[in-house]
């Protein structure tokens, strides 16, 4: 079977021979009649579809920073527990000073921070307190030692002092029976200090998410080994298991597979039994050996892949056996974009954690550039002196260039026109975490 003449546009009238078409020049543009979905409705999908899919576990406090809480935290004591001091010094009952410039006898010994006062300050006395110690009885305010004079028996100083000075009160920071932490929080070394002053020892958490990680293709051979001519170091596994790792999830490495259905096959067969989520490279478009793609939409379970970004145009996300897989490009710049763009908070979602967002800043441009319309485009950038420099090159495949740069330079879909001091949008690498 063939096309006839009248189905062959590019046929020239009368002639067997057949025509070009018109030079494009732009692998990035988009084509012709095919709907692109937008980022943002693309993370939209994403969120809407995806739920924690991870248990539940309770761990002592030293052993939880960076996981995810499965459930609010609760207060179990007030910090601080009672009223303190905040500063060395003299305290007494302001309402009992006498008229014009205080002079008060001493009581017999002090106030410290795990020595409090065994007894009452009578009216019209002062007692020696150290920071941190509970107020004794009959002390409302406490005066800096360096505004007193002091003698063994009594204490003198200026007149003017309000009443409560340079003292906390009890729960003024938390109350006990407060929710001081949310269900979904990544949990931060100022995170176990709170929940330490608060009396807690234990943390329910959610395990830690797995991530199985595959590089396809047969060019790929493992760093270190002989490469025959027509091969390339596999770069995107070493860095995209780096990325799951330094996101605080565990991993698992599924290797290398070749351009061969079965052997992916079997290999997303074992992610999806090991795995919470899987993440290939490579094998994400159309193409005779795009086989990701190819092995979702077999089994009906292709959501989107024609997603309005560079780089990142061949992007796969589909589900295998119930477990979500994301199909990313195989050059390295754009596996990089698109795993912190799409499956950074796809995977914050399924530990359990809130829905994730990176702290974008507005900075102005260090360099030039005319956008086109119709597509989420993100550089990369760092920041020098204030403003926001772009990578020399926009190829997909300049690694270098992620070495360089310090996070990405976000631009909108629409069309724009960057000069430098055009304010734009500057992503820290660090925003991601």
């Amino acid at each position: 079977m063939g096309l006839g003449p009248e189905d062959t546009p590019n046929r020239a009238a009368g002639a067997d021979r057949l025509q070009p078409p018109p030079l494009r020049d732009d692998c990035f543009a988009l084509p012709a009649g095919v709907d692109w979905t937008p980022v943002d409705d693309a993370l939209a999908l994403l969120r809407d579809r995806l739920h924690p899919v991870v248990g539940h576990e309770v761990l002592p406090l030293m052993q939880a920073q960076g996981r995810v809480l499965a459930e609010d935290v609760i207060a179990r004591r007030s910090n601080p527990p009672q009223p303190n001091t905040a500063v060395d010094g003299y305290g007494f009952a302001h309402a009992t000073l006498p008229p014009g410039d205080p002079v008060l006898p001493l009581v017999q010994g002090r106030a410290a921070a795990g020595g409090p006062f065994d007894g009452a300050v009578p009216p019209g006395h002062a007692i020696r307190v150290l920071t941190g110690a509970a107020l004794p009885d009959g002390v409302d305010t406490v005066i800096l030692q360096e505004d007193v004079t002091a003698s063994e028996t009594e204490i003198a100083f200026r007149s003017g002092i309000r009443p409560g000075a340079n003292t906390r009160n009890a729960g003024e920071d938390v109350a006990e029976g407060d929710t001081i932490l949310s269900t979904g929080r990544t949990l931060t070394p100022a995170d176990l200090a709170l929940v330490s002053a608060t009396g807690l020892s234990d943390l329910p958490v959610h395990h830690r998410l797995r991530v199985a990680v595959i590089s396809t293709g047969d060019e790929l051979v493992e760093p270190g080994t002989p490469a025959a001519p027509g091969q390339i170091f596999d770069a995107n596994r070493p860095m995209l298991l780096a990325l799951a790792r330094q996101f605080g999830f565990d991993t698992l490495d599924l290797g290398r597979i070749p351009d061969d259905r079965t052997a992916l096959r079997a290999a997303f067969d074992r992610g999806a039994q090991q795995a919470d989520l899987i993440l290939t490279s490579g094998g994400a478009s159309a193409g005779d050996e795009d086989h990701v793609s190819a092995l979702l939409n077999e089994t009906g379970a292709m959501a989107e892949w024609r997603i309005a970004v560079k780089p990142g145009r061949p992007l796969a996300l589909g589900m295998w056996a119930g477990t979500p897989v994301f199909g990313l490009p195989g050059n390295p710049v754009a596996a990089l974009v698109c795993t912190l763009i799409f499956a950074r908070p796809a995977m914050a979602r399924l530990a359990g954690a809130g829905w994730h967002r990176p702290q974008g800043f507005t900075l102005p441009a260090a360099f030039t550039k005319t956008k086109k319309p119709g597509r989420r485009e993100y550089l990369r950038a760092r920041i020098r002196d204030g403003r926001a420099e772009a990578f020399k090159s926009e190829g997909s495949g300049r690694i270098s260039g992620l070495s360089w740069a310090d996070g990405l330079i976000e631009l909108p879909d629409g069309p724009l026109e960057i000069t430098p001091g055009t304010p734009v949008t500057f992503l820290p690498f660090t925003s991601f975490l």
